[in-house]
C-alpha cells in the first residue's frame, strides 16, 4: 500500500506518549490526524490488516529516532567517503523502524572529519538523515573507549568553525569531555557550538562531579538564549565515563542528578550488552522517560553476520553479536537496531509507553523536531507496526509504507 488519497485509519494498540490506546490511528497524506479510541467502527476508512499482509491485533509505534548511530548494514558513517555508504546505513535502520537517524562520527584526523561531514550534510539537508553527531575529538584519552586516543585533542574552536561550515548547519550535537582544555569557558568549544545551533553533549569523560556540574550549568545558560534544545546531552551514560563510586561520584552521579532536575537528557545504550537490565530500569525510574534518550551506538556490524568491520580508524571484530576492538578488546559500539533496544528495555521492566517515549519523543525534542517522534495529531506519519514480540512488520515514513 502506497500513500493513500484522503484520510485512512489503522486499528490496533496505538502507543502514544501518554500510554497505550486501543483504537485507530487516523492518517491523511503525510500527517497524523488523530488517535480515536474504540473498537471496530470507531473510525472511518479503516485499512484492514489483511490488506497489509498482517493479522490483528496490531501494535503501532511511532517511527523511532536514534540520536547516536555510527553504522549498520556493513557500512559506517565514519567511513562514508561517498553518499551511498551513508544511505546503506540509513536503509538498514529504516527497515527496522528507525525513521529518523542521526549520523554519528568518531574521533579522527581533522581532514577526515571535514570530509565526512561534507559528504553527510546533503543527505541531512534532503531529510535522509536527521542530522550529524560529531563524537570527538575533544575527549579524554583516559576514557577513550573504542576511539583512538592519539587523535584526541584539546578544544579547538577553529576546527569547530570549519566543521560547522563544511556541514552547512547540519550538525545536531557534538560530544566533548568538559575537563579537556578549551571545552568550557569564554571562547571555548561549548560556546562555539551553541552559537552554531549545536547541542553540547558530555561524554568520554574522566571529570569530577564538580566539573560536570559546571559543564551542565554552562550548557544550560548558553542554550537558554535559544537553540534546537534547552537541554544538553550526556553521551551513553555510564559507558566511556569514570565509574560511580560513593566517595568519588564523578560524571555519572552529576548527570543523573541533572537529569532528575530536567537539566540534561541522558543517552542509554540499553541493548543488553552495554548496560545491565537493572541499571536501565533504575535510571528510567529515577529520572523518567522525558530525560532519557535510548540510542544504539550501532556500528557497521548492526544487522550483519559475525566478522570484521571498521569503526573509523579502528578494526572491530563482531562475535556472537558483540562488537569489540580487534586489538585491545574494548566494546566498540553496538550491533542492535533501536527497536531491539526498545524490546530489551521493556524486558528490563520498563513500561512500553515509557520505552517508546525515550526512543522517539524525547530524542525528537533534543533535535528540536515537534513534527516527529509521537503518534499525535499534526505530526508526520512515521510509524512502525510490530508483532507481539516487538519485532517490525511494516514501516511507514511520511505517510508512505516503505516495508
Amino acid at each position: 500500500m502506497a500513500e493513500s488519497p484522503g484520510p485512512w485509519s489503522l486499528h490496533g494498540r496505538v502507543v502514544t506518549p501518554d500510554g497505550v490506546v486501543d483504537g485507530y490511528l487516523v492518517v491523511d497524506g503525510e500527517r497524523i490526524v488523530e488517535v480515536v479510541p474504540g473498537g471496530p467502527g470507531a473510525a472511518r476508512a479503516a485499512v484492514d490488516a489483511a490488506d497489509l499482509g498482517l493479522t490483528e491485533p496490531l501494535t503501532i509505534l511511532p517511527g523511532l529516532v536514534d540520536l547516536h548511530c555510527h553504522g549498520g548494514g556493513g557500512a559506517g558513517f565514519p567511513d562514508a567517503t561517498e553518499p551511498e555508504v551513508a544511505i546503506t546505513v540509513a536503509t538498514e535502520h529504516l527497515r527496522h523502524g528507525t525513521t529518523s537517524l542521526v549520523a554519528s562520527l568518531v574521533t579522527d584526523a581533522p581532514e577526515n572529519l571535514l570530509e565526512r561531514v561534507a559528504v553527510l550534510a546533503p543527505l541531512a539537508e534532503a531529510g535522509q538523515l536527521a542530522g550529524i553527531h560529531v563524537e570527538g575529538p575533544f575527549l579524554s584519552p583516559a576514557r577513550c573507549g573504542a576511539q583512538e586516543p592519539s587523535l584526541m585533542t584539546s578544544g579547538d574552536v577553529g576546527l569547530v568553525r570549519e566543521l560547522v561550515s563544511a556541514a552547512n548547519g547540519q550538525i545536531t550535537a557534538l560530544t566533548a569531555a568538559p575537563e579537556v582544555q578549551g571545552v568550557l569557558g569564554v571562547g571555548g568549544v561549548f560556546e562555539a557550538i551553541v552559537a552554531a545551533g549545536i547541542v553540547p553533549s558530555i561524554g568520554h569523560t574522566d571529570a569530577t562531579a564538580e566539573v560536570v556540574d559546571h559543564a551542565v550549568a554552562e550548557a544550560r545558560r548558553l542554550l537558554g538564549h535559544g537553540g534546537r534544545s534547552p537541554r544538553p546531552l550526556a553521551a551513553h551514560l555510564f559507558n566511556g565515563m569514570r565509574p560511580l563510586h560513593h566517595r568519588d561520584p564523578g560524571p555519572v552521579a552529576a548527570l543523573l542528578a541533572a537529569a532528575g532536575r530536567g537539566d540534561v537528557v541522558v543517552e542509554l545504550i540499553a541493548d543488553g550488552v552495554h548496560l545491565a537490565p537493572g541499571t536501565v530500569r533504575a535510571v528510567m525510574e529515577l529520572v523518567g522517560p522525558d530525560a532519557v534518550a535510548l540510542v544504539t551506538d550501532a556500528m557497521a556490524g548492526a544487522g550483519m553476520p559475525d566478522g570484521f568491520y571498521r569503526l573509523g580508524p579502528a578494526r572491530v571484530q563482531v562475535t556472537d553479536g558483540l562488537a569489540r576492538l580487534a586489538r585491545g578488546g574494548a566494546i566498540a559500539g553496538g550491533t542492535a537496531h533501536l527497536l531491539d533496544v526498545v524490546r530489551a528495555t521493556v524486558s528490563a521492566g520498563v513500561p512500553l509507553a515509557d520505552a517508546v517515549r525515550s526512543a522517539a519523543t524525547t530524542p525528537a525534542s533534543v533535535l528540536g523536531r515537534p513534527d516527529i517522534g509521537a503518534l499525535e495529531a499534526g505530526r508526520r506519519a512515521d510509524l512502525v507496526v510490530v508483532d507481539a514480540d516487538l519485532r517490525p512488520l511494516r514501516v511507514m515514513r511520511a505517510g508512505t509504507w516503505l516495508t
